[in-house]
């Protein structure tokens, strides 16, 4: 296996040599005037008040704001995640329509975006973070989830859209220091600090760290996951900015794959029983993240920065679950998997704004160079049936805690070492054709190098090169209002986004396509109130499935599509309130017959309706209150169809009360009505229920 310093030498020599990256307003002093931008953009993870956002810089890398943005992004703001006392991203997305939650085996993060299931386009500051682990946000200033297919900007994946998450950074300006603290009536607690000094006029440093302790309604379910992140911010000169940040996470907890399935349903009256072991069923994952950025003003409307990110993940699970019943037995069976992650990206952008003949540009070129070692090993449970051999599964019976028969763990079944390397180049041109026409156009090219050897030893590769385009139409009858039009596409190797193993079967395949076409409108309703709505299609092609003239064979023959509409409203509605509403109708099917459905299914985890909305209202100076609405639509748990998840209500709600002007308490409401329900599963057999009622007071102190 290639050694990791030779790659990085490689890499971090791509990007400071081409010295390209995401302007910001702050390094491109120099620019023409650009009458359409609103407001100031903040590219780093400077604090907005209250929930509405007008940056755009994650969707173009360039200094855009929102409404200019050609595609649909939602943007959760700190403001949002304080008042809601969420600390997980999972948890976060649940309120962006238009995303479905996993339950992820009970140990990663895992969605489906416009009924596209990844467990990997997630990205931290638009660098990706790709490892299946579980991720805090007490380090992040706010969550962008960029809707639709757009390998321009982000590469591979990202078939239905990407998560990013934007980090808190260090600021030259001011002393502060964040403490916190809250717990639940269940036990579940979490403790959290922001620190921020200047340590001069141009460098400052900042420290968030957090320690929280798990706990539900769910018998024997707990953990623990300890989070620290120094953050150092230089200005080397009026042009030049350095941000540097290492970030470890620390996370330990039980395993739970939630109920089996019976009658099309889930599992009635057994809500809190764990089906597997406690002692068994645990997760741990050890992360590192490490990162550095600088970017330069080059005069003239010009800027560029540099980015490399090197990034460890250790991780192991492992579990009993659920995988059939009867009413009266659980069938169990189980496993233990470990995996080992080194990823090392490096990334540059060169943005410059300029005229050509009364016609305004704002010009992106850049290139990203990445190298990822992946290690994933696998070893399945055997059941002691007393008298006989030891066997993969066992029948137990249905109890509130489970009389589960001695077990061992076998030779390893799966041991897939991989190496991916990544070259990636792009261009993008935005064209402001007077003040009511902007076309944005562009082209990314990657080269994908993936080589895999599994456990016998076997090797197999593959190398694809692929071309993705991005067009846009924007048109702008005021400033405050805009009319956009887009085509996109994205593409996923035939490995899967882990990129563990390419089965020998696959080496010939073309990866699959992902095209995205959208038409919407965003329309600034004040300077902090923002509406949007849009209405897309989604296909995707290239899956695998039996040919049509020898269903013996497989060949890339198997389509899906996504349609659907989206809307919402997020900012101040009325002085003291702020709101952030959503709705996505969508309709998904299986279209050819895959390897995984025939044609007519309706994708998994798909539902039709989706309404979310959360509101934050100042009733005095000191006095606020909160009310959240969730409505998920029935939905299937997976491609068979047979298993339904039916729909719910969840009513939230929140009370904030400022004691002084440095102190204030805060108590929140999760599932106001205690509704039963079952928001998320994976597969027919591993259904998560919903927590009851639960009950959360904090406080928090500022200096």
């Amino acid at each position: 296996m290639v050694q990791f310093p030779s790659r990085f030498a490689l890499l971090a020599g791509c990007a400071f040599l081409a010295l390209p990256g995401s302007a910001s307003a702050e390094t491109a002093a120099d620019a023409p005037d650009r009458d359409y931008l609103p407001r100031e953009i903040i590219v780093t993870g400077e604090q907005q008040e209250g929930y509405a956002s007008d940056d755009g810089t994650t969707g173009t890398k360039t200094p855009t704001p929102l409404i200019d943005v050609p595609q649909t992004v939602a943007v959760i703001t700190s403001d949002q995640l304080q008042d809601q006392a969420i600390t997980q991203l999972g948890e976060a997305l649940r309120y962006v329509p238009g995303v479905s939650l996993e339950t992820g085996e009970g140990h990663r993060d895992e969605i489906f975006i416009r009924g596209q299931e990844t467990t990997a386009d997630f990205y931290l500051d638009g660098l990706r973070d790709d490892a299946q682990y579980y991720r805090s946000l007490y380090n992040v200033e706010r969550i962008e989830v960029l809707k639709g297919a757009n390998a321009l900007i982000f590469g591979r994946g990202g078939g239905g859209g990407v998560v990013n998450r934007v980090s808190k950074t260090a600021q030259t300006d001011k002393t502060a220091v964040t403490a916190g603290g809250s717990v639940d009536n269940f036990g579940a607690l979490d403790l959290s600090g922001d620190f921020n000094q200047p340590l001069g006029d141009n460098v400052a440093l900042r420290l968030n760290g957090t320690y929280e302790e798990f706990d539900s309604h769910r018998d024997f379910y707990e953990g623990r996951f300890f989070g620290i992140s120094p953050t150092l911010t230089a200005r080397l000169g009026p042009d030049t900015k350095l941000v540097a940040s290492y970030t470890y996470d620390d996370d330990s907890r039980v395993t739970d794959r939630g109920l089996p399935s019976l009658g099309g349903r889930p599992l009635e009256g057994f809500d809190k029983a764990f089906f597997g072991d406690p002692e068994f069923n645990r997760a741990t994952n050890e992360a590192h993240i490490a990162r550095l950025r600088i970017d330069q003003g080059l005069g003239g409307g010009w800027s560029a920065n540099a980015s490399v990110q090197y990034a460890n993940y250790d991780k192991v699970y492992a579990n009993l679950l659920p995988s059939s019943t009867n009413g009266t037995t659980v069938r169990l069976s189980g496993y233990e998997d470990y995996q080992d992650r080194e990823n090392l990206i490096a990334q540059a952008n060169l943005v410059g704004e300029f005229d050509t003949g009364g016609v305004s540009h704002t010009l992106l070129t850049g290139i990203e160079a990445s190298s990822q070692d992946s290690f994933n090993g696998r070893r399945n449970v055997q059941f002691g049936t007393g008298t006989g051999p030891f066997t993969g599964s066992v029948d137990v019976p249905i109890a509130r805690v489970l009389a589960i028969p001695a077990f061992s763990l076998a030779a390893p079944n799966r041991a897939n070492d991989s190496e991916l390397s990544v070259l990636s180049a792009y261009i993008q041109d935005q064209i402001a054709i007077g003040d009511h026409v902007e076309l944005i156009a562009g082209l990314r090219w990657d080269r994908f190098d993936l080589e895999t050897t599994n456990l016998a030893g076997t090797l197999t590769a593959r190398v694809d090169e692929k071309v993705s385009p991005r067009v846009g139409l924007i048109v702008k009858p005021t400033e405050a209002l805009s009319l956009y039009a887009s085509y996109a596409t994205s593409f996923l190797p035939q490995s899967g986004d882990q990129f563990f193993l390419i089965a020998p079967s696959d080496q010939a395949f073309e990866p699959e396509k992902f095209t995205n076409y959208e038409i919407g409108a965003k329309w600034l309703l004040t300077p902090d109130l923002f509406l949007t709505a849009a209405l897309f299609q989604l296909d995707r092609t290239n899956t695998k499935g039996p040919s049509p003239t020898d269903p013996t064979l497989v060949a890339l023959v198997g389509e899906s599509r996504t349609k659907g509409i989206e809307l919402n409203l997020v900012g101040e509605i009325l002085p003291g309130w702020q709101a952030n509403i959503g709705y996505t109708y969508l309709d998904g099917e299986i279209r050819t017959t895959t390897s995984s459905a025939p044609a007519g299914r309706r994708l998994e985890q798909l539902p039709e309706h989706q309404f979310t909305a959360w509101n934050h209202v100042e009733l005095t100076d000191k006095f606020g209150v909160g009310l959240g609405l969730i409505y998920q639509d029935e939905q299937f748990a997976s491609l068979s169809n047979a298993v339904t998840l039916p729909d719910y209500w969840r009513v939230d709600a929140a009370a904030y009360y400022d004691i002084t002007d440095q102190v204030s308490v805060q108590l929140n409401i999760e599932n106001l009505f205690d509704e039963s329900y079952y928001p998320s599963a994976h597969g027919d057999n591993n259904i998560q229920p919903a927590e009851p009622f639960s009950a959360r007071i904090g406080v928090r102190v500022r200096i």
